[in-house]
C-alpha cells in the first residue's frame, strides 16, 4: 500500500505522554516506528510526541496507540512531497555534550577551537546527536574519559554512526558499530570517513554475529536502542563485555529505568549513573560479575 508522509504529533502532560509513550514501545508491531518526545511548555506542562511513520500500517497502528491515552491530544498533518528529513535538519542547531560538538554541513563556519568536533550527515539513519538519548550518551562518555580510557568499543545499533565516531575521535583503538538496517551501515561508514575516524560499521542482527564476536571483548559497549530489545539483549551485552567492562544504555524513557535496570544487575552488573534529559534516560552500568 503506498504511503503519503505524514507526522503525527501529540501533545498531553508529562504523564500522559510517558504513558503513550511506553504503549508505543510496547507494541511489537511498532518495534521500528520513528518517534521522540520532549518537553513543549515546561510552565503548562505540556510535552509533545512527534512520529514519522513510514508505512500505513505503522500510522494507523501508531494513532491506535496515543488514541488510547484520553490525556492526549493527535494531530495528523501531511507532509510535502520532499525530503522532510534533510530539510528538517538543516534547521536544527549544532549540539554540544561534554568535550563533543555535533554539527551539520551547514554549521561548518560555527565550529569551535579545543572540541571533538563530530560532522553527521543523518541521510536515512537515525541519531543525529540532537536527541536526547544520543546527547546522554555523549555526556556519559565524556564523563568516563576523564578517568579512564576504552581500546575496544562496540555500538550497537549505531544509526549514524557518531557514538562509534566519537569513541575513535578519542583515542579507541577498535571502534566497532552494527545496525540491522543496511542504509544506516553504509551512512555510518560515509560518516566516518567524513571525520577521518578510524570506526567501522557492519550489517549484524546480533551480537553472537562473527563480525562482531570477534573484535572482542569490548572496553565498552553503546546500545541507544529501546527499552524492549535492552532488555532481551542483556545476557548478549554482558557476554561482550570483558570483567569491568561498561554499558551505557539509552533510547528508554525515564519511567522504564528500573525494569532495564533491573534487568541487567542480575546479569551482573552495578549501575555507577544515570543522565536525563527531557523524558529520555542514560545509563551507566559496569560488569561486575
Amino acid at each position: 500500500m503506498s504511503h503519503s508522509p505524514v507526522q503525527i504529533i501529540a501533545r498531553g502532560s508529562r504523564v500522559a505522554a510517558e504513558t503513550a509513550a511506553e504503549a508505543i514501545d510496547a507494541d511489537p508491531m511498532l518495534e521500528g516506528a520513528t518517534y521522540s518526545i520532549l518537553e513543549e511548555d515546561e510552565d503548562r506542562d505540556v510535552w509533545r510526541i512527534d512520529a514519522f511513520p513510514t508505512t500505513e500500517e505503522e500510522s494507523e497502528g501508531l494513532q491506535a496507540r496515543l488514541a488510547e491515552h484520553p490525556g492526549v491530544t493527535v494531530v495528523v498533518e501531511t507532509l510535502a512531497d520532499a525530503d522532510w528529513l534533510a530539510m528538517s535538519l538543516s534547521g536544527l542547531p549544532p549540539v554540544r555534550a561534554g568535550r563533543f560538538f555535533v554539527y551539520g554541513a551547514h554549521d561548518q563556519g560555527r565550529v569551535p577551537p579545543n572540541t571533538v568536533n563530530l560532522k553527521i550527515d543523518a541521510g536515512a539513519a537515525f541519531g543525529t546527536g540532537h536527541h536526547g538519548t544520543t546527547v546522554g550518551c555523549l555526556l556519559a562518555f565524556d564523563d568516563l574519559l576523564k578517568r579512564e580510557s576504552f581500546e575496544r568499543v562496540l555500538d550497537v545499533g549505531a544509526g549514524t554512526g557518531v557514538l562509534a565516531i566519537a569513541a575513535a575521535r578519542t583515542g579507541s583503538r577498535v571502534a566497532i558499530g552494527t545496525d540491522i538496517d543496511e542504509p544506516s551501515v553504509r551512512i555510518s561508514n560515509e560518516n566516518a570517513k567524513l571525520n577521518q575516524a578510524d570506526a567501522r560499521f557492519v550489517h549484524a542482527s546480533g551480537l553472537n554475529d562473527a563480525k562482531v564476536r570477534g573484535h572482542g571483548p569490548y572496553d565498552l559497549v553503546f546500545a541507544n536502542i529501546l527499552a524492549p530489545p535492552l532488555v532481551a539483549l542483556s545476557q548478549d551485552i554482558k557476554l561482550a563485555l570483558k570483567l569491568g567492562g561498561v554499558a551505557i544504555l539509552s533510547g528508554l524513557l525515564r519511567t522504564q529505568e528500573r525494569r532495564v535496570t533491573a534487568a541487567y544487575l542480575s546479569r551482573g552488573f552495578v549501575l555507577e549513573r544515570r543522565y536525563r534529559r527531557d523524558a529520555w534516560s542514560a545509563l551507566v552500568l559496569r560488569r561486575v560479575g
